[in-house]
């Protein structure tokens, strides 16, 4: 179970302040998959990085029951003069799995061929991003983050990570950012609409899908 209280952050930006997370306050259950929906640029992603620690609220706190995944996709914890196997190796040891079976899993599921080897700083960022879900999807975490990760590759790969996301999510609970509404209703049970640092938590995932489509069609009409 993850619970943030009164979660605050603000950004400045040339002299603007932009608010993404006003006083949140949430529950996300255990085994529970929860899709979080906004437009581009509502804060989903940093508020994921306050979730999973690597990023610092302006004030309030995230408790935490369980284990709690990087925000997949993201590679900030990658060494970039390190090889993709020896970033594996190095987080396996750092959380206690089995390295050599980590290594395995994530050089066939990643599909990097011979760039496994090579400098992490030689990657692309999907190669860096299809890296980061494969270390992650090798380890049990009691919550997933994701960041539209399943996006990354070809349609193959894509349905590859989905399936192995769904699988996951069976005995663990996920905190998953995405614009794709079919991939919500495919894989959330739950869902939440972040918009201008306001936080409206759904038990009804069609419910969620209809504010954050009512805002767009508000995004939609100012723009017009």
């Amino acid at each position: 179970m993850i619970e943030i209280r009164n979660l605050c952050k603000t950004f400045v930006l040339n002299g603007q302040h932009k608010v993404v997370a006003d006083d949140i306050s949430a529950v996300f259950p255990d085994r529970t998959a929860v899709a979080i929906l906004g437009r581009n640029g509502a804060g989903k992603s940093s508020l994921l990085k306050m979730i999973s620690g690597s990023m610092d609220p302006d004030s309030g706190e995230v408790i935490s029951t369980g284990t709690i995944s990087w925000p997949v996709g993201f590679a900030g914890s990658f060494h970039p003069e390190m090889t993709g196997l020896q970033n594996v190796r190095f987080i396996a040891r750092v959380y206690g799995v089995d390295t050599e079976e980590l290594a395995d899993f994530v050089a066939d599921f990643a599909e990097l061929g011979p760039h496994f080897n090579l400098p992490v700083r030689t990657y692309s960022s999907g190669m860096k991003s299809r890296l980061a879900f494969g270390v992650s999807m090798g380890i049990h975490f009691d919550t997933y983050l994701v960041d539209e990760v399943t996006a990354v590759g070809d349609a193959a790969f894509r349905e590859k990570s989905e399936e192995l996301f769904a699988e996951r999510v069976q005995s663990s609970g996920a905190i998953m950012v995405t614009h794709g509404v079919g991939q919500v209703k495919r894989l959330c049970s739950h869902a939440a609409v972040l918009e201008n640092g306001q936080f409206s938590f759904y038990s009804d995932v069609d419910e969620a899908i209809a504010h954050h489509h009512a805002l767009m069609k508000i995004d939609t009409a100012k723009s017009a």
